[in-house]
C-alpha cells in the first residue's frame, strides 16, 4: 500500500517524542508513504479525517491515547495502530478494545511495522453507505419515512429509539458500545447516561414484542439480534 499500490497512503504518526516522530516518518517516506506526524492527541483528534491509517503512542502528554483511539473509533473507521512501550499484555488488550486493529510494542524493527501496516489495511474495507431501507429478517426500517414496520405491522416509536434502533440494524452483528451510542444518536461524547441507553433499550424491547432484538454485551454495549 505504499510505492508502487497506486495511490500513496496517507500516514499520521501520533507521537510526542520530536527525534522519534522524525525518523519515523522519514522511514515511512522512504518507503512511499505520506507520512506526517502530531505530538499530542487533540492534533490527533483534528487530524485523523484526512489520512488513511493511524500509528497512534498510547503516551501522550495531553490526552489518554486509549481515550483517543475511542473517541477516533467512535465517528471513522480510519484503521489505528496502537503504540506502547510498555508492552504488557493488558495494555494491548486495552488497546484493542478500544478499537485499535493491532498494536506494536517499542522497540519494535520497521520491517515488523511495515507489515502490520500492510496487514491492517489489506483488512480495512471500504465503508459502504448507509441504506436508507433497512431490512433484518421481519424488521423494515425506511429512514426517509422514518417508519418501523416488523412483519408488516408498523411499530410507533420515538424519534430516539429509532434512531438507535437504525445505527443497531445498519452495522448488523457489530457491538456498539455505549459511548458510540451516547454519541451518534444523543451527540453527546461525555456523558456517562447509562440509565438513558438502557431505557430506551428496554422500552424498544418491549414494542418489538422480545428481547433477543437487542443484545446487551456485558462490559461493551449492545448489538442487533435475531429472536
Amino acid at each position: 500500500m505504499g510505492a508502487g499500490s497506486g495511490q500513496a497512503l496517507r500516514v499520521l504518526v501520533v507521537e510526542n517524542e520530536a527525534r522519534t516522530a522524525d525518523t519515523l516518518v522519514q522511514e515511512l517516506r522512504r518507503h512511499g508513504y505520506l507520512a506526517r506526524s502530531v505530538a499530542t492527541g487533540a492534533k490527533a483528534l483534528q487530524a485523523h479525517h484526512s489520512v488513511d491509517l493511524i500509528l497512534l503512542d498510547l503516551d501522550l502528554p495531553d490526552l489518554d491515547g486509549l481515550e483517543v483511539c475511542r473517541r477516533i473509533r467512535a465517528v471513522g473507521d480510519v484503521p489505528v495502530i496502537t503504540v506502547t512501550t510498555r508492552g504488557a499484555e493488558l495494555d494491548c488488550v486495552l488497546g484493542l478494545q478500544a478499537g485499535s486493529d493491532d498494536y506494536v510494542v517499542k522497540p519494535y524493527g520497521l520491517r515488523e511495522l511495515l507489515a502490520r501496516m500492510e496487514a491492517v489495511m489489506r483488512r480495512a474495507r471500504p465503508r459502504r453507505p448507509v441504506a436508507r431501507v433497512l431490512t433484518h429478517g421481519p424488521l423494515r426500517m425506511d429512514a426517509g419515512s422514518r417508519e418501523l414496520l416488523l412483519a408488516g405491522r408498523r411499530v410507533e416509536l420515538t424519534p430516539k429509539e429509532f434512531d438507535l434502533l437504525y445505527l443497531l440494524a445498519s452495522q448488523p452483528g457489530t457491538t456498539l458500545s455505549r459511548r458510540q451510542l451516547m454519541r451518534q444518536v444523543w451527540d453527546d461524547d461525555w456523558s456517562h447516561r447509562g440509565r438513558t441507553i438502557d431505557t430506551h433499550v428496554s422500552s424498544l424491547r418491549g414494542k418489538l414484542g422480545s428481547s433477543n432484538w437487542i443484545v446487551t454485551v456485558r462490559g461493551v454495549g449492545f448489538r442487533l439480534g435475531h429472536p
